[in-house]
């Protein structure tokens, strides 16, 4: 084989291996646009709250039965705490861009019941904000069970408009 057909060869593959890698990196996504273009899925809101709550709970689980032998598992650590932290930054991110920016709205009177109802909608996104920290902080699941309880309470006030 000729170094010329080498050449060929190896640049064919670089430019595999260089589109393989442009179509594997990860997008970034965000909960909702703030265009703002008036499409809002509420339910699926509520179904991607509930999904990373799930793998928050896992990510403990698995952190808490690989701590066990740290030296043996520290790879898998690291990974499992990275997933925690990402997912509880996600659920944090849905909470502040989609609810508390684009779908809480400011009442525009001084009717009690609307400012009553507003109040309780920010209090509820407060507590999963926080919620979602200490899911981040520690591997507690009385925290995931708190998030999940703070979102099915948040999604039954939000749904009582």
């Amino acid at each position: 084989m000729t170094n010329r057909k080498k050449l060929l060869g190896a640049a064919v593959a670089l430019g595999a291996v260089a589109i393989a890698a442009v179509l594997w990196v990860p997008q970034v996504t965000f909960a909702h646009c703030q265009i703002p273009c008036g499409i809002f899925d509420d339910p699926a809101r509520f179904t991607e709250l509930r999904e990373h709550i799930t793998t928050i709970e896992k990510s403990m689980n698995q952190i808490n039965e690989l701590s066990s032998e740290p030296g043996e598992h520290a790879n898998q650590l690291v990974r499992w705490v990275m997933n925690k932290e990402d997912h509880s930054d996600d659920f944090a991110e849905i909470i502040t861009y989609y609810f508390l920016q684009q779908r809480i709205k400011t009442p525009e009177s001084d009717d009690a019941t609307a400012n009553e109802t507003y109040v309780n909608h920010l209090t509820l996104c407060h507590k999963m904000l926080v919620t979602s920290m200490k899911c981040k902080q520690t591997t507690d699941l009385a925290n995931v069970t708190a998030l999940r309880d703070l979102v099915d309470s948040f999604e039954k006030a939000y749904n009582a408009k």
